[in-house]
């Protein structure tokens, strides 16, 4: 029996979008084809292929799978469709990395990668959104997994239960288009951007302590972290975030930033912090643009 061709059935898909598709109004009263997370799924089933393949075929034809439509009018349903065939790296798994995930599976980013090798600890609770009471000594890396699995089962996501050095981070992020800094150490930081730089993978840096917050871009040809920490000689192993402490808002809001960094890499639109740093006190209300 002759198997159909790529481009068949793509046609069949489509022809079975546009019967189930169905007329909804938005906020702005425009009306538009809308499309349920259990119908993506009941025609992925039915033709044996990735939810995330009709959700970007539906989009490419101006059919708007509901969980993205309140995505749409600050980007385009193409710029959906490119977000689900884009592929992102998260190192770390915390306060910042853990945040960046969430907002960037709810996004609608189709592949991403973290990694981290440490448990959730009490300690983490007070911030770090993928750490609750039931997954107290479970590696985050694992739920870090099941959780983007729950938010959009249509995402692929590859989680690797390791902390980054010389050896493996290359491995870790290849194939990345953006990769995220929400590391807790210095050294590590150095190690990630060296291989950003040798992958020519743009890098988004962020990093908090107490109430202060920070955030840049980082592009292979640019001097990035040595701008603003100096020599990757001799680095402390940490910041003044073990002073000051990592409070539960500050994490959040720098992830946040970080996120939004990344999306507007990928949809190559509006201006990045890049050879600029953004320092946040949130106690004293101050936002400073640093050019670096």
């Amino acid at each position: 029996m002759r198997q159909n061709t790529k481009n068949e059935k793509e046609e069949i898909i489509l022809k079975e979008l546009e019967k189930i598709k169905e007329e909804a109004i938005n906020s702005a009263g425009k009306k538009y084809y809308s499309i349920l997370v259990k119908q993506v799924k009941e025609i992925a089933r039915k033709f044996q292929t990735k939810s995330r393949e009709i959700e970007i075929s539906a989009l490419q034809n101006n059919i708007i799978p509901e969980r993205y439509q309140r995505n749409l009018g600050v980007i385009s349903s193409s710029e959906q469709a490119k977000l689900l065939q884009s592929k992102v790296s998260i190192i770390g798994a915390g306060g910042l990395g853990g945040t960046v995930l969430e907002l960037l599976a709810r996004m609608g980013i189709g592949k991403l990668i973290i990694a981290d090798k440490d448990i959730i600890v009490d300690s983490n609770l007070n911030r770090q959104i993928l750490s609750t009471e039931n997954n107290l000594g479970k590696s985050k890396t694992e739920f870090a997994v099941k959780r983007v699995k729950e938010i959009d089962s249509s995402i692929e996501i590859v989680g690797y239960s390791v902390f980054i050095n010389s050896d493996n981070v290359k491995k870790v992020i290849e194939g990345a288009e953006v990769a995220v800094d929400a590391l807790d150490n210095l050294p590590s930081r150095f190690v990630l951007q060296k291989a950003c730089r040798d992958l020519k993978i743009p890098l988004v840096h962020g990093a908090i302590a107490g109430f202060n917050g920070q955030l840049t871009t980082i592009f292979p040809e640019d001097k990035g972290l040595e701008l603003i920490y100096g020599s990757n000689k001799d680095l402390p192993e940490h910041g003044s975030e073990i002073e000051l402490g990592a409070p539960t808002v500050t994490p959040a809001l720098i992830a946040s930033l970080e996120a939004q960094e990344v999306v507007k890499i990928l949809l190559k639109r509006g201006k990045l912090f890049r050879n600029k740093l953004l320092y946040l006190d949130i106690e004293d209300g101050t936002i400073e643009i640093l050019n670096l």
